[in-house]
């Protein structure tokens, strides 16, 4: 776990730092770099589903997973839970509320080949150098995107413990499971998501991204159906 605690604490320090800068940025320069990160979010998500390898697989997680999400209503009570937290937090208002910081920096941190891939060499083997080298990234990633999206980037380091902390402890039963190409998968369906966050940051929709992540789970689930279907 000592790679996911240093993760962590990357995202916090980042975090911590890009909200203390916050402070001293004017509100015309934040929402100009907002619509920045939006369009390079934008560009990380369509490089990212550029990667799957199965369209099909892409589309039975993305649709089952959204229905399930929506049954739960996922987004519904993130967005309950970030209001709560933005009335002790005393946001502003028009700025980017807890819950689409917190979805952003969670996905940006956590959806892709870096994370699953470092999760497991750092549970199977005790090899922490792709995570120490996410971390540094994401050091950087979180200061940026707290200066500008604000407190919820903060609450993500939750996320991130949470997620890498059960890669790496259950990587001895995941490995078998998340093969290069679920773990392709994964990372397509996870970029789905990526790509509707940015176009809600950029004011081009108001997509209920939360609902979707539900889709990351049974990625691998749907490619191991497929793969035994086409063999």
């Amino acid at each position: 776990m000592l790679g996911v605690l240093v993760n962590t604490l990357a995202v916090l320090c980042g975090s911590g730092v890009g909200l203390l800068c916050r402070r001293t940025i004017p509100e015309k320069l934040t929402k100009a770099v907002m619509t920045t990160i939006g369009f390079a979010t934008l560009i990380l998500g369509i490089s990212g589903a550029l990667r799957g390898e199965n369209a099909l697989v892409m589309i039975l997680s993305a649709v089952f997973g959204t229905i399930i999400g929506t049954l739960l209503d996922l987004d519904g009570r993130l967005d309950r839970l970030g209001a709560l937290i933005g009335k002790k937090y005393g946001g502003k208002s028009g700025e980017a509320s807890i819950a689409q910081g917190f979805v952003t920096a969670s996905l940006l941190f956590c959806i892709g080949a870096m994370t699953i891939v470092g999760s497991l060499d750092s549970g199977l083997r005790g090899d922490h150098g792709m995570i120490y080298t996410k971390s540094l990234l994401d050091l950087i990633s979180s200061c940026v995107l707290a200066a500008t999206l604000g407190f919820g980037v903060l609450l993500s380091a939750a996320f991130v413990l949470v997620f890498q902390g059960s890669l790496v402890l259950l990587a001895g039963i995941l490995a078998p499971v998340l093969s290069a190409s679920a773990i392709s998968e994964m990372t397509c369906v996870g970029s789905l998501m990526i790509i509707a966050l940015g176009m809600n940051i950029i004011g081009a929709g108001k997509f209920k991204v939360t609902n979707i992540l539900p889709s990351i789970v049974l990625a691998p689930l749907f490619t191991w159906i497929m793969g035994r279907i086409t063999v």
